[in-house]
């Protein structure tokens, strides 16, 4: 049998037909025979998997491979699921199976292929997986699955802080009549408790898929069948956004509010028509970051190593010119830009900042959100902040020649100029600016220092192992292991981390320095080779090193490292 999982080794402690025999006839009441005997093993759930799939000759199941199937709950329903252990799925390649965590249960095999009759089911095939990790799928599954479901006793729900704030209590969701509200609202809350950033609804022929961003990751956590109840549910996120739900054939825009556990979180949306309907995107916005949550921010909190800290700090500390920090969206740049800000606020100099939106709240700070619907643009605030004689200038974002120019005169004219550029290197924001019509010896005369980041997911610290890579991935990935002290380490997937084997991430960085050298170079237009020499020269650390330096340190795996960054 075929196994769903790439999993191959036995751990040492072996099953035996007499431990099994064992635990039927002396498990205590109310415990599972199954429960006797991981306890009896004292085996993880990985070994465990493998040893009982083994001995009943069934194939073993890892969470994740199971979270990356499709749960049938129609053939058993998920009530039925969690109190026998049992679900049937569909894995990625469309493949049937009924997956077990009981395989001493024969009342409940009896009964699953009774049921598979009985509604002329396709023939499924049995997999084993650890009881740990089927109740950590189902806990990870059960708010949706329930919304779905129609499960729920009505209570009577708590108003919220904003009348204009959706509530998202347990209570609220619970006594939603509507199966569409119910399960919009307990997607947000499912969201919202796991940390995600972005939600992302995506129709399709066949009915609707629900995404998460989790530490920059899209995970699917759901799949609807049905293009009519896709429908329903844009239809729904319109109404709480306040948008025309009867226009499906341009993008919109639009927010809204929710409450949750006493406080208020904004959600952007974001509706783009397709093939087959809509898609939208709702990009989460804690407002936890304004409860002076920034105050502690510091550059130590970010995961930087110290030669990094050290180089953004002496940029910070200088009285006037261009830090620059860049790197694609979701990359941590406005994050590394208050952290810096925070660490020189001495409430001794005028800080104003210009962004969108307001992220964090500082105290004794001019923050001025962009508003383009009432003219506010970064270059119209940016001209504005210059009158108020600012010391330091913080500007979310340079997405215009206009803004950049005025950014450029700003540090030019004794300001410290703190803002971000989307670009994938240090090198490539010479030819951003240079494209945007920003003259390049003004450019370059500002310019203090430029730093490079990216967001590295890290191994979950519940589930993390050792594991070896084959010498053909480490020589594709150009990793050269020391001779000593290498022990790479890798998450298998476990319910702390959702089966990603992945919880938490930490910023690596690329770090240039503005020496005489570099601005003539850069002022003459001189080859980028050339630069690039000159940098590497002046001591650079590339992203790809600092990830590579996270790898052999054994905090993240070396998939991550090549998702990430490029090889050089």
């Amino acid at each position: 049998m075929n196994a769903p999982n790439t999993i191959t080794d036995f751990g040492q402690a072996q099953l035996s037909p007499a431990l099994v025999r064992d635990a039927i006839a002396h498990c205590p009441d109310g415990t599972r025979p199954i429960d006797w005997l991981a306890e009896r093993l004292g085996l993880d759930d990985q070994q465990f998997t493998l040893q009982v799939a083994g001995h009943f000759r069934l194939a073993p199941m890892s969470i994740g491979t199971l979270r990356d199937s499709t749960p049938e709950f129609d053939l058993i329903a998920f009530t039925d699921a969690t109190r026998r252990l049992a679900v049937a799925v569909r894995t990625p390649a469309g493949e049937p199976w009924i997956v077990t965590a009981d395989p001493l249960d024969r009342r409940t095999r009896a009964w699953v292929e009774a049921r598979l009759r009985d509604v002329q089911a396709a023939p499924h095939r049995w997999a084993f997986i650890a009881p740990n990790d089927m109740r950590a799928y189902f806990a990870l599954i059960e708010k949706t699955m329930r919304a779905m479901d129609a499960v729920g006793e009505g209570q009577t729900g708590s108003a919220a802080a904003d009348p204009n704030a959706l509530s998202l209590s347990l209570a609220d969701i619970s006594a939603t009549t509507s199966p569409i509200v119910r399960l919009v609202d307990s997607t947000l809350h499912d969201a919202l408790k796991s940390d995600a950033s972005d939600i992302h609804l995506e129709t399709h022929a066949q009915g609707m898929t629900i995404k998460y961003r989790i530490d920059g990751v899209l995970n699917v956590v759901k799949r609807i069948d049905g293009i009519e109840i896709a429908a329903q549910v844009l239809s729904r996120i319109k109404v709480v956004a306040e948008l025309d739900i009867a226009e499906r054939r341009v993008p919109q825009d639009g927010r809204f509010k929710v409450s949750i556990e006493g406080r208020e979180i904004d959600l952007r949306v974001s509706i783009m028509p397709n093939l087959f309907g809509e898609d939208a995107v709702l990009r989460i916005l804690d407002r936890k970051h304004l409860s002076g949550e920034a105050q502690q921010l510091t550059l130590d909190m970010l995961g930087f190593d110290a030669r990094v800290k050290d180089f953004v700090r002496e940029l910070a500390t200088k009285p006037y010119g261009l830090l620059l920090v860049t790197g694609p969206t979701g990359s941590g740049k406005t994050t590394t830009l208050y952290a810096s800000l925070t660490e020189v606020h001495t409430g001794l100099d005028k800080i104003v900042t210009i962004e969108d939106p307001v992220e964090y709240q500082l105290k004794d700070v001019l923050q001025i959100p962009v508003n383009e619907k009432k003219g506010l643009t970064f270059a119209r605030g940016l001209r504005s902040i210059l009158r108020h004689d600012p010391d330091k200038i913080m500007v979310g974002e340079i997405r215009d020649a206009e803004t950049a120019q005025i950014a450029v005169q700003a540090a030019l004219t004794g300001h410290q100029v703190f803002t971000s550029v989307h670009a994938n290197n240090v090198f490539d924001v010479i030819g951003r600016f240079t494209n945007m019509g920003v003259d390049a010896y003004s450019f370059v005369s500002a310019l203090n220092g430029i730093v490079a980041q990216r967001l590295l997911r890290l191994n979950c610290p519940q589930c993390s192992e050792p594991y070896a890579p084959t010498e053909e991935q480490l020589r594709h990935a150009r990793v050269a292991p020391p001779a000593q002290g290498y022990t790479p380490q890798r998450g298998r997937g476990c319910g702390h981390c959702r089966g990603t084997g992945y919880k938490g991430r930490k910023a690596i960085a690329e770090t240039l320095p503005m020496t005489d050298r570099l601005r003539d170079l850069m002022s003459e237009r001189a080859a980028l080779s050339a630069i690039k020499q000159e940098a590497r020269s002046a001591g650079i650390q590339t992203l790809r090193q600092a990830a590579v330096e996270v790898f052999l340190r054994g905090e993240t795996t070396l998939e991550e490292v090549n998702r990430v960054t490029q090889v050089e």
